[in-house]
């Protein structure tokens, strides 16, 4: 199998779940750390740009468009420091969101506009216990900044960046001679608390939830792989609540639904050089009104995939991913969203050395 061990990596700057395909939650990165398995020493930079459709119609009119695009930017370094023992930095855009209806829009809402924006640092040190078994573990720091507009009321605020910690630990299971790594990594709960701009005192509170990656792959047939992934979100009882909010509720966002998300896909590799792949992304529909920040409900997913080795050790991969979103009405006026779609194009470069 060889080469087919790190084969996953093809065309994985497309594995970008956005705000805009989920049934629930900020989710955009998945927070994967998959590069702590990478052989040796490697670097690798990732970028992604998601284009979102998402139109609705409800009372008043049409809302036009209002998901804006938006791109997705990873970095990742990893180390050997012995047989045993290695280290990994990661960063990435884990939680994100953004919907603007002012923009040609007749549908009567209060809120006309809103963003999420985070940044995340990882990390993670691994042991291998033996050939077979193996533990990782570390720390993460997030950091989240954001903007809430409420036009009846006439509230407009912007929120600063604040950052917390959390831990992350996991463990793995492989077998070289069919390619096989299985992986659960847990990541802990960070709180935040952001200082508005609206007026003396305005915060906006919220606990970023914790999560569970279950990453899998294994060899099927000669250079041909089998691989997916499971991730669990714990978006129930999430909310972003501001102090000074005039809804009256105080929170700006809420959701009641935990988020299950799963990827399963095919990779074979066609030339010493040359691999890609085909993937299949699924979140169930929970059939419950959604609220106008983000109104969808479960999706699928479709991607295409390839990576070309060059002989110095510098990979190139990337690919395109088609996301069916799924149709949602809100909680708040009774819009409904149908029929709306998202494209994303992935390029990642890596380099072992």
């Amino acid at each position: 199998m060889g080469k087919m061990k790190q084969f996953v990596t093809a065309g994985a700057a497309l594995l970008l779940t956005t705000s805009i395909a989920t049934a629930g939650g900020l989710d955009r990165s998945g927070q994967g750390i998959g590069v702590i398995f990478e052989d040796g020493d490697y670097a690798e930079l990732s970028f992604g740009s998601v284009n979102p459709t998402l139109d609705g119609t409800g009372i008043g009119g049409d809302t036009g468009n209002i998901a804006p695009s938006y791109t997705q930017l990873g970095a990742a370094y990893k180390t050997q420091v012995n047989d045993q023992v290695s280290l990994a930095l990661i960063y990435d855009q884990p939680f994100g969101a953004a919907v603007d209806y002012d923009t040609g829009s007749t549908y009567i809402l209060g809120t006309s506009a809103a963003s999420v924006e985070s940044d995340g640092v990882t990390g993670l040190i691994r042991y291998e216990i033996n050939e077979k078994y193996s533990v990782h573990g570390g720390l993460r720091y997030v950091q989240a900044s954001g903007n809430y507009e409420f036009n009846l009321a006439g509230y407009q605020s912007g929120y600063d960046t604040d950052g917390g910690v959390g831990y992350v630990v996991g463990g793995a299971y492989e077998r070289d001679d069919i390619a096989l790594r299985i992986a659960l990594t847990y990541s802990s709960e960070i709180d935040l608390e952001l200082e508005g701009d609206f007026s003396a005192g305005t915060t906006l509170t919220t606990t970023l939830p914790e999560s569970v990656n279950l990453d899998f792959q294994t060899g099927i047939a000669a250079d041909t792989l089998l691989f997916g992934s499971i991730r669990y979100v714990a978006w129930d009882g999430f909310a972003l609540v501001d102090s000074n909010n005039p809804t009256g509720s105080g929170s700006i966002l809420s959701y009641d639904d935990d988020v299950i998300t799963y990827n399963i896909g095919v990779g074979r590799r066609f030339t010493d050089n040359f691999a890609a792949s085909f993937a299949i992304g699924y979140e169930a529909s929970t059939g419950d009104a959604t609220g106008e920040l983000g109104p969808t409900d479960g999706y699928i997913s479709y991607q295409i995939g390839g990576a070309y080795t060059m002989d110095s050790g510098v990979e190139l991969s990337g690919g395109v991913r088609y996301v069916d979103v799924g149709d949602a009405t809100t909680s708040g006026v009774g819009g409904v969203f149908a029929d709306n779609s998202a494209l994303a194009v992935g390029l990642k470069i890596g380099m072992s050395f």
